[in-house]
């Protein structure tokens, strides 16, 4: 473990400043007091990959074995969208790319759990996922704008991985408090 993560463990327990139900440290920050930095962001991260990888696992599975994806009764436009030829890039079906995307998500932020201060992994999630964001979008376009079709699937691979990026942002910036003090 790193100096800068013992610190940032030893002075949560020293401090006597975490709540109940609460995951937090304190950080001394130069010239200031204690400020409560939440641990939680890193486990939620690890939730939402793991939202996101099942669903893209479920379309990778169907597609790979020729099966038709379920879509609740409203919608009955994932099958549609999955046979389109904006479904498969360098001839691989999106979901495979989603896939590996929820999964390296999911070591990002099992490594913040491990090392939340890290300032290479938490720039990295912050960019990973804003660049699953803007694939989400363009994936959104062309469902409306091209295909006329809705897959529910994509939709919750949107609000995953926009929920994802809103919390690398946040544990970004709730940790960006200025020079760390041993």
């Amino acid at each position: 473990m790193s100096d800068l993560s013992r610190e940032f463990s030893n002075a949560g327990a020293s401090a006597g400043h975490d709540q109940p139900g609460v995951r937090s440290a304190a950080i001394r920050v130069a010239g200031e007091h204690s400020v409560q930095v939440p641990r939680c962001a890193p486990y939620v991260m690890m939730a939402l990959a793991l939202i996101g990888l099942a669903v893209a696992f479920y379309d990778s599975y169907a597609i790979y074995n020729g099966l038709s994806l379920w879509c609740p009764p409203p919608i009955n436009g994932c099958n549609e969208v999955a046979a389109s030829p904006y479904a498969h890039i360098f001839d691989l079906p999106i979901g495979y790319y989603g896939v590996v995307y929820y999964l390296y998500m999911f070591g990002l932020a099992a490594l913040l759990a491990y090392d939340p201060l890290a300032r290479g992994l938490r720039i990295g999630a912050v960019l990973y996922a804003a660049l699953g964001v803007s694939f989400s979008i363009y994936f959104m376009v062309l469902q409306f704008g091209y295909i006329h079709a809705f897959c529910i699937y994509c939709l919750i691979s949107a609000v995953t991985t926009a929920l994802l990026t809103v919390t690398a942002v946040s544990h970004l910036t709730i940790t960006r408090v200025g020079r760390l003090v041993p």
